[in-house]
């Protein structure tokens, strides 16, 4: 192997370097210093100060909801590259139905699980 070979990796990394040295730079030499009424350590809000405070707190069935959504988000993740290759197991003659089926029937019933539990309601 050369280094020609790995000459568009080197050139990848080098620009990636670069880019991130200039905004830094941009950064220290166009960003806010000083301490004008604490500027710097309060959170921006389009220019206006802000009321309040400033972290709200979020109720447990939002946290829940979140985590509901992700766990069915990375289901989706899981059945995608299986439907693309589905054909090509099925050529080799390959058992793929039975995994899937499991993996599905294990999502289902923690799907029913969160209904009967009532994790899906917003409102009580």
């Amino acid at each position: 192997m050369d280094v020609s070979d790995f000459a568009p990796v080197l050139i990848q990394i080098a620009f990636a370097a670069g880019l991130a040295g200039i905004i830094l730079t941009a950064s220290h030499l166009f960003g806010q210093r000083g301490s004008k009424g604490d500027i710097k350590n309060s959170p921006y809000e389009c220019g206006v100060k802000s009321e309040g405070m400033s972290s709200a707190r979020f109720s447990v069935k939002f946290y829940v909801t979140a985590m509901l959504f992700i766990l069915f988000d990375i289901e989706v993740l899981f059945l995608i590259p299986w439907v693309l290759i589905y054909r090509d197991f099925i050529a080799y003659s390959l058992p793929i139905l039975g995994p899937i089926l499991f993996f599905l029937a294990v999502l289902v019933i923690g799907l029913l699980y969160e209904i009967k539990k009532g994790g899906l309601e917003w409102e009580k």
